[in-house]
């Protein structure tokens, strides 16, 4: 009698996390870009997992020769990466040898002794910021990184060589060019990758047509044409299938075209555990177009018409630990705590009656309320107080629509709630009714703005951005600011964030029109108490950005 074969189950555990390095041009041409790409290590570096281990950072500088800055084994906190960073000194010299700065770092950053994890599975990632032509050859050494499984990306400016570029990175799609260092926050902070996952089960037939319209109304929001955003499609029901990945298409007309064409999948039971994990292993991935591994945010929005028939719980775990940010909308066949296991926050699970009813959950606001708290504020807080109150009565906070933080500076910014602090009207009137003013000099708008940029709009803090929910900014200000706003101001409007700025007579116009997102939207009052005035007219602005769509006439805000 035969012997019954015992099958082998083996089980791989993903390793979590990255060791990221950067090779960063200190050669003399590089001089006065170098503060920006100091700005951009910080940027990317701040989206990184380091405080738990997962992820690892290397910085290292050349010009002639190398100069490891610190190793990937050097520090274990954000803090003192970040405190390293900042305090860089550019380096200076001349030629620029890219090759062997290449070689250098296969030879002594990517090994285990300066705390490489490569041996153990860990994706191994640089991120290449070059200003010019290197004076040796890259074949070599970049080839070499390859087979070490590095993946490379190559950040070049209009002093670079665009074929020694695509040489160094790990794909075509990895070379990129900037106009100039400064220009390096463009291609990070419009960056999405979006995956839609849809339940294509029998019983989701008749709301087909609506996720479809979904589907339609999100992507006409993202730069998809000039490769700033990437989307995806996968319909499921027992098996899910992928109707294009990531990196299938490079226009919005095809994605619009394909998406309009798409057919009911059909089939049951539905299982969304097994899809959730099919697009842990096949769809957030680099040959499938996820720039997850640059840092790129990566977005699920999955809509499911039922409960599952299969577990969801690890395959949800592994698209957190991956980076992924999931919004999970069911409608009223849909299990509300499984949706919540799925997204990334509690705030992430939405519901709607039924899919036709998806329209009503894109029109969302998010509004930030930046208000000038210094010595020379002190008389007019109240009347600041009032007019947050006023605005905020006309929002829909109980439903989830709205969202509102409020933050008061003056030398310093002091968050008073964030966008997810709160989830009732009530409790952010009572709060605004009580907060004292902050005092202090000087005036440090420009900081402010900053701050806000890196802690108030973003995913942590409740930010809906990602869904293409409405970031609104309406900064109350009494004076000129002692810095700069420049950057900053540019910094969010990069970020697609709507600022109204409402001065005093005691404020600087052209400060105000700097920060605002358009000339319209730089108000001004003679005093603050004269606020209700200018009210409607905020009112009036911050209604039309919620606008009605329509399947027949999509009319979409500009991010």
């Amino acid at each position: 009698m035969a012997t019954p074969m015992i099958p082998t189950v083996t089980v791989v555990t993903q390793p979590t996390g990255r060791d990221v390095v950067f090779l960063l041009d200190g050669s003399d041409g590089t001089r006065t870009g170098f503060p920006a790409m100091q700005d951009f290590v910080q940027r990317v570096v701040e989206r990184l997992s380091v405080d738990d281990n997962k992820d690892r950072v290397s910085v290292v500088q050349y010009s002639r020769d190398p100069a490891v800055q610190f190793y990937l084994n050097t520090y274990a906190t954000k803090v003192e990466i970040l405190d390293t960073v900042r305090g860089l000194r550019h380096k200076g010299g001349r030629p620029l040898n890219t090759g062997a700065a290449l070689q250098y770092l296969r030879n002594n950053v990517f090994t285990a002794s300066a705390g490489s994890r490569r041996l153990e599975g860990v994706p191994q990632v640089l991120i290449l910021l070059s200003g010019g032509r290197s004076s040796d050859s890259v074949d070599a050494p970049a080839s070499a990184l390859k087979q070490l499984g590095v993946l490379t990306f190559a950040i070049g400016t209009k002093g670079s060589d665009s074929r020694e570029l695509q040489k160094i990175s790990h794909d075509d799609n990895s070379a990129l060019s900037v106009s100039d260092f400064t220009d390096l926050q463009r291609i990070q902070q419009q960056l999405q990758s979006v995956v839609f996952l849809l339940d294509g089960s029998d019983g989701t037939r008749t709301g087909f047509p609506a996720m479809q319209d979904f589907v339609q109304r999100v992507v006409e929001r993202l730069s998809v044409d000039d490769n700033k955003d990437r989307v995806s499609v996968v319909q499921y029901s027992r098996d899910p299938a992928v109707q294009f990945y990531l990196n299938t298409y490079a226009t919005k007309v095809e994605i619009l075209d394909t998406v309009r064409g798409l057919r009911h999948k059909g089939g049951r039971p539905l299982n969304t555990g097994a899809a959730l994990q099919y697009l842990r292993n096949n769809v957030f991935t680099a040959s499938a177009g996820s720039r997850r591994l640059e840092g790129v945010p990566q977005v699920l929005i999955l809509l499911s018409g039922g409960r599952s028939s299969d577990s969801v719980d690890a395959p949800a775990s592994a698209l957190k630990q991956l980076g992924v940010l999931t919004f999970a909308i069911g409608t009223k066949g849909s299990d509300s705590r499984e949706l919540q296991k799925i997204s990334h926050d509690d705030n992430s699970a939405l519901s709607v009656s039924d899919f036709t009813d998806l329209q009503r959950i894109q029109q969302q606001l998010q509004v930030v309320f930046l208000l000038d708290g210094s010595d020379g504020t002190r008389t007019g807080f109240p009347a600041m107080q009032d007019f947050v109150q006023r605005v905020v009565e006309r929002l829909s906070v109980d439903d989830n629509k709205d969202r509102v933080s409020v933050v008061q500076y003056s030398r310093d910014p002091a968050v008073q709630f964030y966008l997810n602090t709160y989830a009732t009207k009530v409790e952010i009137l009572d709060t605004v009714r009580g907060l004292r003013h902050k005092g202090g000099r000087p005036l440090n708008t420009g900081a402010a703005l900053q701050y806000l940029r890196n802690n108030v709009f973003t995913a942590s803090a409740g930010s809906r951005r990602l869904e293409g929910v409405p970031q609104v900014l309406i900064l109350l200000s009494g004076g000129r600011s002692s810095d700069s706003v420049d950057a900053p101001a540019s910094a969010l409007k990069q970020l697609g964030v709507l600022t109204f700025a409402i001065g005093t007579k005691g404020s600087d116009s052209r400060e105000l029109q700097k920060i605002s997102h358009d000339d319209n939207s730089a108000l001004s009052v003679s005093d603050f108490t004269d606020l209700q005035r200018i009210q409607q007219q905020l009112q009036s602005s911050l209604e039309a950005l919620v606008i009605d769509v329509t399947p027949e006439s999509t009319t979409v805000l500009g991010m």
